[in-house]
This record gives C-alpha cells, structure tokens and sequence, in this order.
C-alpha cells in the first residue's frame, strides 16, 4: 500500500492531505509546527495505514517545498519518503492543473500530495547525509555569509569615504584590514586623520603584522595630510560617525568569520572524504568543505558524474528547436556550489597541467575566460565523482589521460 502526503509548511503550521494511489483524498488537516503537529500526522497516517504491519509492502511518500528543518527531520526519521519540491517546480504543476490563478494552503497540500503521486519518480528524494555534513553545511554557509556581508560593508565604507574623505582611499589598500579599522575609528574624519602621527600609525601596523610598518606608516601619512575636497562641518561630522559604526561593525565580523573558520576546518578534517577532496586541484580546507557541504555526503545521492554536473550546474543546456540551437550556462544553480567550484577551477589551472591544457584547449575554441573556466569546473566536478565512487585519491595522469589530444577545429 501506498499513501501520499502533500505538505504545505508555513512558519507555524502545515496544512496537509491524504491520497490513495487512485488519487483519492483520505484526509485533510491543519497541523501545528513542532512536536504536537507531527504526533497529530503520525496518527492520520496510522488511522489510514489500518492493519498494515511492517511485513507489507507499504510506503509514505511526503511532497514538501524544503529540505531542511526539524519537521523534515522528523518525517524521516518516521521512515518517510520525502520528496523536497522545488518551488517553481510546484508553481508550474498549480498552472498545469488550472488556469484559474486561484491559490489557498490547502489546495496546494491537495496539489503537491497528487504531484508525488504522479510524478514521484521525476522528484527528488531528500538526501541522506550524514550529521557531520549537514553539521558542515550549517558552519560553511554560516562562514562564507559573513564573508559576504563583510563584503557589502567594506564596500559601504568605500562609498562613504569617497563622498567626504578621498584621502582615505589613497591612504589605505585595504579597507578591511585590521590597521585600517583601528586607524579610521581612532580618526574616522579629515582633521583628525590630520593629527595622527607616524609612530601612531606605525603602532597600528605593526599590531597588524604589517612589514615595513615605518615605510607604510610615512606614506599613510603622507596621503592623510595631503590637500583634497571635502564636505561642511556637520556633514563631515555625520559620515564620521556612520564610518565609526562600519569600522566597528567590520571589526566584529573579522573577528568572527576567523572563528567560524577555524569551525570549518575542525569539521571537515573529521570527515572521512576529506583526503579525497582535499587532493583535488585548486581545493583548500576551507572551499573543500564548501564542496563537501553543499554536493552533501549521500552516496546514492548522483548516480553519475553527469547527475552531479548537472546539480553542480557547471554543466550546460542545450535550447533546441527547428533550426535554431542555443548551448548556454544553467540559470538556475546554487550560489554556493558553483562560486567555491569555479574558484576552484581558476586556482587549479595554475597548479595542474592537465586542467591548463584543458583550459587552453577551450580558449582556442574560441570559449571566453569563464565559458572556459566552467569547462575546467565541469570537468574537474566529473574527477571528483570518480575519484569519491572509487574511494582513490586525484591522480594528474589518470584524471587528464585524454587531454594530450591535437586539438581539432
């Protein structure tokens, strides 16, 4: 027997329908998030499962718009199948179904339990990874967040240095540094840069580890000191006070993407594919976890290399129709994956001759830098597969054994 669920999850509810395999709908029901909404689900599928035991052949299958969460966790841990449904996917399923435009939790919970029904094969199951890996998801996407966001300050701290201190650019190379934060909350406005003497600023670099603090510290000086266009008093004044919070803001962050780094490094050096991943070209500690993380652990997740590629997105799509045929990079893709891949493909070109060969081979094709680089990132995302299937770490000469080729045009 087999019973399927479709689960509309908001943040404190799941509306939720029973179907039969005729498409009948057994049951509906509002349930609340948490402990009391998954017992409550438990005992509508017990009331429809009847008499059957373990020995039948029975089978719950979940469609739900996520994969993660304590409530996906649970159902899992039930020995439900649960199909996570990507969301555009569900939107177009809805137009299929009707036209209307009409949309209410429990006609979706109805939609969702008839797209497992009928196109259960074609969805896919939520991935059996490890504790370790999803305990390496949470710290790789929580460090590589704060990379971001301190990203997005530094470049409001560029912007508002430009609109009334320009002499701060030409001071500092790097705006994020930890000199350059002491030194811009210690004297974040025009004059009081002004003041700041050469053993002050030679102090806040050597605290840095700067080499050549006394060379740098002159030249800081120098520019600090220099004529430049400014704002009035109490403009200045007002950006002062902004660069301050951002200067402080920026410290923190510093602070704090080193510690999640060390996390990263911690939990990934426990995995038992860290060898592997680690001996792949262009890969780190850091963006080996990364991989990891996201790619999860599952090891009946792909069931190729092309299936990996094509969750990886470095592999392209073919739009072919009557004459016109258009090879073009996946829109759709995980942010995460394909950054720390492609960064990864433009390291290994440097450190591994066979992926350079590749990478010039494409250039001469006539491919730009990054259409080449996601070649490099494909094939490389392909060695990875191979080398994970096989339990073997990355061989030069085995990955790249028909790269030697004369290229043909």
């Amino acid at each position: 027997m087999r019973l399927f669920i479709g689960d509309d999850w908001a943040e404190d509810h799941h509306d939720v329908e029973l179907m039969d395999e005729r498409g009948k709908r057994l049951a509906k029901a509002r349930l609340p998030e948490g402990v009391t909404g998954v017992a409550r689900l438990h005992r509508l599928v017990a009331e429809q499962l009847g008499q059957a035991t373990e020995d039948d052949d029975t089978q719950v299958v979940v469609g739900i718009e996520t994969d993660r969460g304590p409530w996906v966790m649970a159902l899992l841990a039930a020995g439900y199948t649960v199909l996570a449904v990507n969301p555009l996917v569900a939107a177009r399923y809805r137009e299929r179904r009707a036209v209307s435009g009409a949309k209410s939790d429990a006609a979706d919970a109805h939609m969702l339990a008839d797209m497992v029904r009928t196109d259960g094969h074609q969805l896919r199951p939520v991935a059996g990874d490890s504790d370790l890996a999803e305990a390496m998801k949470v710290v790789t996407r929580a460090h590589k967040t704060l990379i971001w966001e301190r990203t997005r300050h530094t470049q409001r701290l560029r912007h508002a240095l430009r609109d009334y201190f320009p002499a701060a650019l030409d001071a500092f190379d790097d705006l994020d540094a930890p000199d350059t934060l002491e030194l811009l909350a210690k004297a974040p406005d025009p004059v009081s840069a002004a003041r700041l003497s050469r053993s002050q600023i030679g102090a806040a670099l050597k605290r840095a580890r700067r080499r050549d603090a006394e060379t740098k510290a002159a030249r800081i000086q120098q520019a600090l000191r220099a004529p430049h266009l400014g704002q009035s008093a109490a403009v200045t004044a007002a950006y002062a006070a902004s660069v301050r919070a951002l200067a402080a803001v920026l410290t923190v962050l510093d602070a704090q993407v080193a510690t999640l780094q060390q996390e990263v490094e911690a939990h990934f050096g426990l995995h038992p594919a860290a060898r592997i991943i680690i001996s792949q070209p262009g890969l780190g500690a850091v963006t080996g976890a990364r991989v990891l993380a996201e790619f999860g652990d599952d090891p009946h997740r792909y069931t190729s290399a092309k299936a990996r590629k094509n969750y990886a997105a470095t592999s392209p799509i073919t739009r072919a129709s009557g004459k016109k045929r258009v090879v073009a990079a996946r829109y759709v893709h995980n942010d995460r994956l394909i950054d720390t891949l492609m960064f990864q493909a433009s390291k290994a070109i440097n450190v591994s001759p066979g992926a350079r060969a590749y990478y010039d081979k494409q250039r001469a094709r006539g491919a730009g830098y990054n259409a080449a680089l996601r070649q490099v990132a494909n094939r490389l995302v392909g060695i990875l597969h191979g080398c994970l299937k096989t339990g073997t770490l990355y061989d030069e000469a085995t990955a790249w054994t028909n790269q030697h080729e004369p290229i043909t045009t």
